[in-house]
């Protein structure tokens, strides 16, 4: 199955997730308060109310998950004392993120043995193991990527660890890790060559998963090859990519959400949501779009939007959210403490600014980090991160003639230098391409990179860069 076929309309959207955003209105599903949960009523950092979190129902063991979950791929960092050239997880800094949104009724925990450089897990096992094991869900992947880690005993050591790491003896969600990436075969040889598919059956026949599922990147055959078998592996969760772009534009090996959606929806699998954010592009806007949203909602970022529209569908199990500020952790509880769903003429609104985002020059990056570390030291994330900026903001100008050409010129320069080492930018990569293989977007980096390193010596010669030449 390709990408869906056509847009989606509103009142086709709206059919879609269900009853509608008026059932959620009413309340109807966000649910009480669960087992160790805490209901608040409180002002997050002068702004809105907060009253209580929205939960939503996993059908197969009756867990009341919280809409937001906290993704654990970007905990915050701090200086090494050891060692002043390397940043480590800021332990204090995780605990305080953690008690506050559980605090506020968080209670889903999303991580994997490759975030953080491999220390995501140990940090949140350390934060979540001072409160009680019955307050919190813990996801964890089974992230056997690597070709060393193919062989069952190496798989199932990965697993033990995860266990290990977390500090517990069971794990709530548990997920074969991006499927679909490098196509099938890698799914035969990751899962089912080595039997671990199967050891992964047997530990959730024994309690030790309560809940299994898989995350899905890339090629759309081996995620309609794993719902045709739920009868036989019966997933009681996925998680996919969604957000107002990616509904009906999805770039690159991505497949439309609303494709996704509707295929765990024909089946009562709940989703689980990475990217409502789509990598953080969606929180911030052009001015003239930004003129949009605020004639609209005057006091709501633009990260709240994204969010309500990720979490209005209902079969919508949490909306993951990588929160390393508490700033970021703040505004998502208001908006999730209850969800307000978008209406039909707000997403009739995001469709029109999905169709601006798409025609953008915008690289779409998600700052995943799966393309990390670069063997010649790149900061690839960082670089597109910046050109980014500059695009959202209209600093890219298209001629020399303009008179806004010199500060957008030194803008983007300075900018440049300030935000990525010299040593870390684009003109050092030399095409070997070995990120390109892991990255869930399909972006051709190496060829994005020529062209914005192209960009930048054109800038430093007050050119402009012809990207047909």
């Amino acid at each position: 199955m390709k990408k869906a076929d056509k847009n989606i309309t509103r009142r086709s959207f709206l059919k879609r997730v269900g009853a509608g955003s008026a059932v959620l209105a009413t309340g109807a599903i966000t649910g009480c308060v669960g087992s160790g949960q805490q209901s608040t009523t409180s002002t997050v950092a002068g702004k809105k109310s907060i009253g209580e979190m929205t939960y939503r129902t996993c059908p197969s063991s009756g867990d009341r998950v919280s809409i937001l979950g906290y993704g654990c791929m970007r905990w915050p960092t701090k200086k090494d004392s050891n060692n002043p050239d390397e940043e480590i997880i800021d332990q204090d800094a995780v605990n305080d993120l953690v008690d506050y949104a559980l605090k506020h009724g968080v209670n889903y925990f999303d991580t994997s043995p490759v975030y953080c450089k491999g220390e995501s897990e140990r940090a949140t096992g350390i934060a979540l193991s001072r409160h009680p094991r019955n307050s919190y869900f813990i996801a964890t992947k089974a992230s056997n990527f690597n070709e060393k880690t193919w062989p069952l005993e190496k798989s199932v050591e990965m697993y033990r660890n995860s266990l290990k790491m977390l500090q517990t003896d069971y794990i709530d969600y548990y997920l074969l890790h991006s499927i679909g990436q490098n196509g099938m075969e890698a799914f035969n040889n990751r899962y089912i060559n080595n039997g671990f598919l199967d050891f992964i059956l047997k530990e959730r026949q024994a309690g030790h998963i309560r809940n299994l599922g898989f995350s899905y990147h890339g090629d759309i055959a081996v995620f309609d090859y794993l719902l045709a078998n739920h009868d036989k592996y019966k997933w009681d969760f996925v998680q996919i990519q969604l957000n107002y772009v990616d509904w009906n534009h999805a770039s690159g090996r991505n497949t439309n959400a609303s494709y996704l959606y509707d295929e765990l929806d024909k089946r009562g699998i709940p989703a689980v949501i990475m990217e409502p954010l789509l990598g953080g592009r969606l929180a911030d806007m052009p001015d003239y779009l930004a003129r949009q949203f605020k004639e609209r909602r005057p006091e709501d970022s633009f990260a709240r939007w994204a969010f309500r529209y990720a979490g209005t569908p209902p079969h919508v199990l949490t909306v993951l959210s990588g929160m390393s500020y508490m700033e970021h952790l703040e505004d998502n509880l208001a908006t999730y403490s209850p969800l307000e769903p978008c209406t039909a003429d707000e997403l009739e609104f995001l469709e029109e600014v999905a169709k601006g985002f798409i025609s953008s020059d915008a690289v779409p990056c998600t700052r995943c980090q799966y393309c990390m570390p670069c063997p010649y030291g790149l900061d690839i994330p960082s670089i597109f991160d910046h050109y980014n900026k500059m695009v959202n903001d209209g600093t890219i100008e298209k001629t020399t003639r303009s008179d806004a050409y010199n500060s957008a010129r030194r803008k983007f320069l300075v900018g440049y230098d300030r935000s990525v080492p010299k040593l870390r930018q684009a003109s050092h990569c030399i095409g070997c391409k070995q990120c390109e293989s892991h990255c869930p977007q399909s972006i051709k980096i190496a060829r994005r990179m020529q062209k914005i390193d192209s960009y930048v010596e054109t800038l430093k010669r007050g050119e402009i860069y012809d990207a047909q030449s």
